[in-house]
């Protein structure tokens, strides 16, 4: 099906018009997957060896792997997913990366906290154990850190090309 003479060629139905309207929701989207399921590999693979063989206690580890699996991500989501968005300060952006990613890093050791030490308090046999340890922080802790890691992220740190500065927006246009 094709628009008015001159114009491109449009796309017909719902399915094109949703794709049309977010498909770069979904390329962002699909990309900051990717590069969260490798810096994930690198903070399970790395939260699992220090727990186990190197005998660092589940807290401290957590940290330890999050803080290098952020390292990586933070490369991956400023060069690959929102390579196409603005750059403002690199030091800027580091920055407020790190402190939305502490922000997700406390709800993942939240979470691990309250199996761990709330409900393993009360039953140890069922939390206070690695498999217990692997789902609090992995499954629940990740689930809800992406979520609010992505959120952030694309709203404050990899801001989109148009987007005003902080700055820009609290100068009174009749000054």
């Amino acid at each position: 099906m094709t628009g008015e003479s001159g114009s491109p060629p449009t796309r017909p139905g719902l399915v094109h018009s949703l794709i049309d309207r977010f498909g770069h929701l979904v390329r962002e989207l699909s990309k900051f997957a990717t590069v969260g399921g490798a810096a994930f590999l690198v903070d399970f693979a790395l939260f699992n060896y220090l727990i186990g063989p190197q005998g660092v206690e589940q807290i401290t580890a957590k940290t330890i792997s999050t803080v290098l699996a952020a390292t990586f991500a933070f490369l991956g989501n400023r060069f690959w997913t929102w390579r196409h968005r603005k750059r403002s300060n690199p030091a800027r952006e580091y920055a407020l990366f790190f402190v939305f990613n502490a922000v997700g890093l406390g709800i993942a050791v939240a979470c691990l906290a309250i199996s761990r030490y709330g409900l393993g308090s009360i039953w140890p046999e069922i939390f206070q154990n690695r498999l217990a340890d692997n789902i609090a922080s992995y499954v629940v802790g990740t689930g809800f850190g992406t979520m609010f890691r992505f959120w952030s992220y694309r709203r404050f740190v990899f801001v989109e090309a148009g987007t005003p500065d902080v700055a820009e927006v609290d100068r009174d246009p009749r000054a």
